[in-house]
């Protein structure tokens, strides 16, 4: 699979369907999705972002470039700590790979070795890529894996990671990520909802690489997932601007971890989905880095924000997001999250 990162930082193990697949507009993979059509079946269309936009991105970059770099030595540390110089790292495509890639170098940085890193697919309905597992499997040996991920949302790539990974004997199915705001595994940088800047674009901040794809036309069984390279957008691609600004931050101390906390994320998205009337609680996306995603490419129907981080400077590309799209905000008392996306019903509309 062809991406713009240098071959040494990471390894896709990706089929490339490149050309082979149209991109759909988001109301029209909104209408599709809700009528039982697999999101993974489809490819969405990248969303050119505004010049305002982008510089509410900068202005996230300049601020949350240190408690990102911050949380990924916290993270590093515990994998070290655990795993000593026999790690594998294994991104979950597509936003594990930068935080992948930052890990790899961290590793290298403060401990002077370098670990292999891989991305891979998974997809929740539809599990992970099995051939891609085996390939894995026949070059390093099982308990060396650790799986990566940008951040946590309810938690249902970490149940389908358990679910698929019971098959695998020892490998672990624990989740590293930065930031793990719904507290469903304890190997992350922060438990806090902290804004992680490479949720705020799509393929122009990992590596040009498209979400993964899984349709039996064009994946066969002895494939890898597929998933496409943009290079018409190699003019703005800040891959690499992304991974600089976050090293720029790197220390090599970064203190005591954080205590965990007592409540779980899903708690608080299943008395959102009461007060709101939401029965399909995939409707749903807690945290800054799903509520991203939501405006960047789903249909939204309402932005939730804490109320005690209506000003947070985490949260002003949000705000700018909503604005352009004439997204209403609603301001509630939250928890364990700062921000929600909630998707609009299309039977609705």
């Amino acid at each position: 699979m062809r991406s713009s990162y240098k071959k040494e930082d990471v390894t896709f193990l990706l089929k490339d369907i490149t050309g082979l697949v149209e991109p759909k507009p988001a109301i029209e993979r909104e209408r599709l999705i809700q009528s039982g059509c697999h999101y993974c079946e489809m490819l969405p269309m990248e969303y050119i972002p505004s010049k305002a936009y982008m510089e509410a991105y900068q202005e996230a970059l300049i601020h949350f470039a240190k408690p990102v770099a911050l949380s990924v030595g916290r993270l590093s540390d515990q994998i070290v700590e655990e795993k000593g110089k026999q790690v594998v790292l294994v991104s979950l495509a597509r936003a594990g790979t930068p935080i992948g890639i930052l890990l790899k170098h961290y590793i290298r940085k403060k401990y002077g070795f370098s670990v292999p890193h891989y991305s891979i697919s998974i997809i929740r309905g539809r599990g992970i890529d099995h051939n891609a597992m085996q390939y894995l499997l026949n070059k390093h040996r099982a308990e060396e894996l650790v799986f990566v991920d940008g951040w946590t949302g309810k938690g249902a790539i970490l149940t389908e990671l358990q679910k698929e990974i019971a098959a695998y004997k020892g490998v672990s199915s624990r989740l590293a990520v930065i930031a793990d705001p719904a507290n469903i595994t304890d190997l992350c940088g922060t438990y806090q909802d902290i804004l992680i800047p490479s949720s705020c674009l799509n393929s122009t901040i990992s590596g040009l690489v498209s979400r993964t794809f899984l349709r039996d036309d064009l994946i066969g069984k002895d494939d890898f997932h597929g998933a496409a390279y943009y290079e018409e957008l190699s003019e703005v691609d800040l891959s690499y601007a992304y991974l600089d600004a976050i090293e720029a931050e790197f220390q090599m101390d970064n203190g005591k971890r954080e205590p965990r906390p007592r409540e779980q994320g899903i708690d608080e998205v299943r008395q959102i989905a009461r007060k709101y009337q939401i029965a399909d609680i995939n409707l749903i996306k807690p945290g800054i880095g799903e509520t991203t995603r939501v405006l960047l490419r789903r249909i939204p129907w309402k932005i939730l924000l804490a109320k005690e981080a209506k000003e947070d400077a985490s949260l002003m590309h949000i705000l700018r997001l909503a604005e352009e799209k004439g997204v209403p905000v609603e301001t509630v008392p939250l928890r364990r999250y700062k921000a929600c996306g909630l998707i609009q019903t299309m039977a609705d509309t």
